[in-house]
């Protein structure tokens, strides 16, 4: 018969031991520190909506205090933020066999994981031979040391069980038995990874819960980082499962309150919370595979920031949240959900409304344009921005000659075609993305370097220009912003311009890695309309197929919504409409938005025009030109969608 070393006595850990020790499973729980002390010196108050077990599992402080047989499984239950120095601990010490000779952990126990994220199992598995993972949904809470209150019913808790990286065999059937004995819904499943890709997509509502007080904005902030996360995961090829846990449910303990989540727990010991392993996991898929996660990031950061100032678990509000996510509360604000962000405290318990604060408004719009005032007075500093003229419109090739003519002073001429584009490729669309060698190279001959600021700038209302934003911002810069109303409001000011062609005032050493702005392919394009909102971009004629002046067909992608870049600018005026027109024009955008226009130039002015808001908005690069050569891509014509 198998015994079952528990190692670590948290919530979960002290649950599957309490569980295990009452059907009468051999089971030894490691435990360390107040809650060590606590375990033996009175043994482990176990609350449950059946009562309260005072119980004496055998209760050791690590691997020194246990002779292992070969008989022995290992559970993993520490945080996963101390899974690597467990496994160490455990993975070479020495066990006796049957027959008298010796091995050690790593090649002759089995290891059980139940961490949530994606990490420990590939940790465990490059020392122990045999992993298993298991993904575990169980409303437990370890606050006192020597007492852990399981709020789960009818079962103690719901459990998928495999082996990693996939399949099942011999010993997870035993160890499914076992756990059944136990009272716990074990489901045995082939592919254990995807369980624990799903599982994490809900652990991302624990930072949130352990910082914020409830309130819309939560709820809202909660959807996005869960979008945020599918579109890592698919960038990373990663398919989550979907568990069904019908027949399980948490019940009410009289004077056990809740605590919350393992985060807010860990808030609330003054513990550290395994948060690098749930919002920082989905950062760091985005980092390996060209994505971006700026809102996982920003709570990751503000997990750490509580941490470092002891910040009560819970206490924060919706202001706080706000300027932690600004594009969140900003978007929230343009679907009409009423969650803007305040001054004020918020009641949500009493239904109040969250009341707006232009602030935030004003913040995402300055981040994303700026004034000429503004650039005039940089212009003239010790360190100025490095500015960036993009001339270039459709079908006139004599950009350059504009940019000699006349010019912000010092500003570097960028040639949209050559500099901010690939070359041609089947599929690919007029205007493809350029490699990320190339851009850097290009990047540094502007004179860009790591801590530059960068307004770029053109005679056309920006609708060039943004293009540069968009690319720079997407390659990992992130000072970069329009000059709004570009050379047109530049001259109206009075100001001075240059000829000649200008050359930077120092070179650029700039380092650019891909993928800090989302992108689309042709299929997702296609799928979007179905999860969020796709929005064509080119002029209402083309959207509508009435005319096609350049790409194989007319028409637009199914679905798909029309609104015109021009639409973004003020009337008669080459400045971008004000922050309450912008959310009167994009009234309606709900989900994740991506943008495509006719080549991926002028998409880029309306993602900006949304980034004003505090919207981001995937770019698909192909844009009509790539879906259009595409014989098998359906087309849609009229006003419709």
């Amino acid at each position: 018969m198998s015994r079952y070393i528990v190692i670590g006595a948290g919530a979960v850990g002290a649950s599957v031991a309490a569980e295990l020790h009452r059907a009468g499973i051999d089971t030894v729980l490691v435990a360390r520190g107040a809650q060590l002390a606590a375990l033996r010196e009175s043994g482990l108050t176990y609350v449950r909506p059946d009562g309260t077990h005072q119980l004496a599992i055998p209760v050791t402080a690590g691997p020194g205090e246990v002779d292992l047989t070969q008989d022995d499984i290992l559970i993993l239950a520490t945080k996963s933020t101390d899974s690597a120095a467990a496994v160490q601990d455990w993975a070479w010490r020495p066990v006796k066999r049957a027959d008298g000779s010796a091995g050690v952990a790593a090649t002759t126990l089995p290891l059980v994981t139940l961490q949530n994220g994606l990490e420990t199992e590939r940790i465990a598995l490059r020392s122990f031979a045999r992993v298993h993972g298991i993904v575990v949904w169980i409303p437990a809470t370890f606050v006192v040391p020597g007492e852990v209150v399981n709020h789960a019913h009818p079962v103690p808790a719901v459990l998928w069980l495999g082996r990693y990286p996939s399949g099942t065999d011999e010993v997870s059937a035993a160890i499914a038995a076992d756990l059944r004995r136990g009272g716990f819904t074990v489901n045995e499943v082939e592919d254990i990874t995807a369980h624990k890709a799903a599982k994490l997509i809900g652990n991302l509502f624990n930072s949130l819960d352990a910082l914020y007080e409830p309130g819309p904005l939560r709820d809202a902030a909660v959807d996005a980082l869960r979008d945020e996360a599918r579109a890592v995961y698919a960038a990373a090829g990663i398919v989550p499962a979907t568990p069904n846990s019908s027949g399980f449910g948490v019940a009410a303990i009289p004077g056990r309150e809740r605590v919350g989540n393992s985060t807010r727990q860990s808030l609330a010991r003054a513990a550290r919370p395994e948060t690098d392993y749930l919002d920082g996991e989905i950062v760091l898929l985005a980092r390996l595979h060209g994505a971006a996660a700026p809102l996982n990031e920003a709570i990751q950061a503000r997990v750490h920031r509580a941490v470092i100032d002891g910040t009560a678990a819970g206490s924060l509000g919706e202001r706080d949240l706000a300027a932690t996510l600004p594009t969140v509360a900003a978007a929230a604000s343009l679907r009409g959900d009423d969650v803007i962000v305040s001054t004020d405290a918020v009641d949500a318990a009493s239904g109040d409304d969250v009341t707006v604060d232009a602030d935030v408004l004003a913040a995402a719009r300055a981040s994303v344009l700026a004034g000429v005032e503004e650039v005039y007075r940089a212009a003239v500093e010790p360190d100025p921005p490095v500015l960036l003229d993009v001339r270039w419109a459709l079908g006139d090739p004599n950009g350059a000659e504009h940019y000699r003519a006349g010019h912000l002073p010092g500003a570097v001429y960028v040639d949209l075609d050559t500099e901010l584009a690939g070359p041609h490729q089947p599929g690919a669309g007029r205007h493809p993305l350029p490699s990320i060698a190339a851009l850097q190279s290009a990047a540094r001959r502007w004179g860009i370097n790591a801590d530059s600021r960068v307004v770029v700038y053109d005679n056309s209302g920006g609708l060039a220009a943004a293009r540069a934003w968009w690319l720079l911002r997407w390659a990992g810069v992130t000072g970069v912003r329009i000059l709004d109303g570009g050379l047109a409001a530049w001259r109206a000011s009075g100001y001075a311009e240059a000829t000649g062609s200008a050359t930077p005032r120092r070179p650029g050493d700039v380092v650019l890695t891909a993928g800090h702005l989302p992108t689309l392919t042709a299929d997702e394009a296609a799928a979007l309309p179905g999860a969020g909102t796709l929005l064509d971009a080119r002029a209402g004629e083309r959207y509508r197929g009435e005319i096609e002046p350049i790409d194989p067909r007319a028409g637009h992608i199914p679905g798909a919504i029309s609104r015109p870049t021009g639409g973004n600018l003020q009337d008669g005026v080459p400045c971008f409409k004000t922050a309450d027109q912008l959310r009167e024009r994009f009234a309606g955008v709900t989900g994740p938005v991506g943008v495509y226009c006719g080549s991926g130039v002028t998409a880029a002015h309306q993602i900006a025009a949304l980034a004003t808001l505090g919207v981001d908005a995937a770019l698909y690069p192909g844009s009509w030109s790539a879906w259009s050569s595409d014989p098998d891509r359906p087309v849609a014509t009229g006003e419709q969608p």
